[in-house]
């Protein structure tokens, strides 16, 4: 779902993070009182009052700062402008208004985006009636705040609900074509992923070049191939975390993440001369926590000297260091060549396939009984029974198992369930979910049947 998006801005340690973690409801965003503690473009989504928004944590905005270009931080300011629907500038009332404040605040003025001045560490009257010196930036709204006793965090969230994007009418929703398959091309800098892109199309629909994060936007290409229709997105470059400098390569990756959010697979390039590294199994891991369908594909694959067994070897090591998703497939291709990328959009399509696959109620119980009967998984010396089970979406594939105490089931046991699922029912290159819910407690009259299909 592609909500509106609410970006958080301000200088450096005005509580920009605190705010954010305030307003998202858990502590995602790391907070400390040295400047510049966040280092990567956090987001996340809030529900408020029946709507929902994407909420971003940005860096500080550090005007002064002999280390950045004025023209760069210019330009990350004029980003949060361009992609938020709303922005929250957060200011300090117990340092008052200072220079950085009054230049930001005339980045931000040219911008007709519903803006805020949240004066954060208000949490006290006389710190609220002093708060009221921010109205010389130039804006009508400003609200006195302390996101960490959480002093007027309620309001602020009625303000940004009221100022976000009016929803379409019922009657003219925007059309989505629910056949087409939609493919996040991701991976580190200077991988191949726009000369990927490019191939696949067969024509340069993106910039291509050496120089690592040349790709600032998520850029999407509509492509047809043996009957399917493709949405191709192309992605800036991932860097591990704590890498990820300041600047537009911050929202570069928040649209990546976002991009990834929004599709159904994700196509991972690794250099096949470098070979998988720690930041490859980091995006790797996102494309996990996201529930995405996920394809490994060994670019530059030209450029390696050949034994017998090489592809071999190299596909057990990168299964190996991908051990946490034993599911994915590892395709060996050459962008500059064109070695083996039709096989791409191929596999691409099947683990689609892949993922709307849906099996019956009667056939799933069938399996229920089936490994019961060979396994039998004890905790706490009381034997866990799986009662009913049935497959709740697709998109991931989610099954919903009803066992007599969930307390019983662990980590292994889940593995376990996988595992025999992939094994009876196939589910390759996408991650499948399992949702384990116990025996209605006493009193309550709804079947497991029934309550699965609530």
């Amino acid at each position: 779902m592609n909500y509106p998006l609410v970006a958080i801005v301000g200088r450096p340690n005005v509580g920009k993070s605190t705010l954010f973690n305030r307003l998202l409801g858990r502590r995602l965003a790391i907070t400390e009182d040295e400047p510049g503690t966040t280092r990567d473009r956090l987001y996340g989504t809030v529900t408020w009052q029946d709507r929902s928004f994407t909420l971003i944590d940005t860096g500080g905005l550090d005007l002064d700062s002999e280390s950045g270009i004025l023209a760069a931080i210019r330009g990350q300011a004029q980003l949060a402008i361009n992609e938020a629907d709303v922005i929250l500038f957060v200011v300090d009332v117990r340092t008052g208004s200072t220079s950085t404040d009054r230049d930001i605040a005339n980045i931000l003025r040219q911008s007709p985006k519903p803006t805020m001045v949240v004066a954060n560490k208000a949490e006290n009257e006389r710190r609220q009636l002093t708060s009221s010196e921010f109205y010389e930036l130039g804006f009508d709204e400003l609200m006195p705040v302390s996101a960490y006793h959480g002093v007027g965090a309620d309001d602020l969230l009625d303000w940004v609900v009221e100022h976000l994007p009016a929803i379409d009418e019922p009657e003219t929703p925007p059309e989505i074509d629910e056949s087409e398959i939609r493919v996040a091309i991701i991976g580190r800098p200077n991988v191949g992923k726009s000369s990927l892109l490019n191939r696949l199309v067969g024509e340069e629909r993106v910039l291509v070049s050496d120089v690592p994060g040349t790709t600032r936007d998520a850029t999407d290409t509509l492509l047809a191939w043996n009957g399917r229709s493709f949405r191709l997105i192309d992605t800036a470059g991932i860097r591990r975390r704590g890498r990820i400098e300041q600047g537009t390569e911050r929202y570069s990756v928040m649209r990546a993440m976002r991009a990834l959010d929004q599709s159904d697979l994700a196509l991972l390039l690794l250099d096949a001369v470098e070979g998988i590294t720690d930041g490859d199994l980091h995006i790797a891991g996102f494309a996990q926590q996201h529930a995405k369908g996920l394809i490994v594909v060994v670019n530059k694959w030209d450029l390696v000297t050949k034994g017998v067994t090489t592809t071999e070897d190299y596909a057990r090591h990168v299964r190996e260091r991908l051990d946490f998703m034993p599911y994915v497939p590892v395709l060996f291709t050459s962008v500059l060549t064109g070695y083996h990328v039709p096989r791409i959009l191929d596999e691409a399509a099947r683990i689609w396939d892949e993922r709307q696959k849906r099996i019956g109620t009667p056939e799933l119980n069938n399996f229920v009984r089936v490994i019961s009967a060979r396994h039998t998984f004890t905790q706490r010396g009381k034997a866990l029974k799986v009662l009913y089970a049935t497959q709740a979406e697709v998109n991931p594939p989610t099954f919903v198992f009803f066992v007599n105490d969930a307390t019983l089931v662990h980590f292994g046991y889940r593995r376990f369930l996988e595992n025999e699922l992939r094994r009876a029912f196939g589910f390759p290159g996408t991650p499948i979910k399992i949702v384990i819910r116990g025996r209605q407690e006493e009193g309550e009259t709804a079947s497991p049947r029934r309550r699965a299909q609530r």
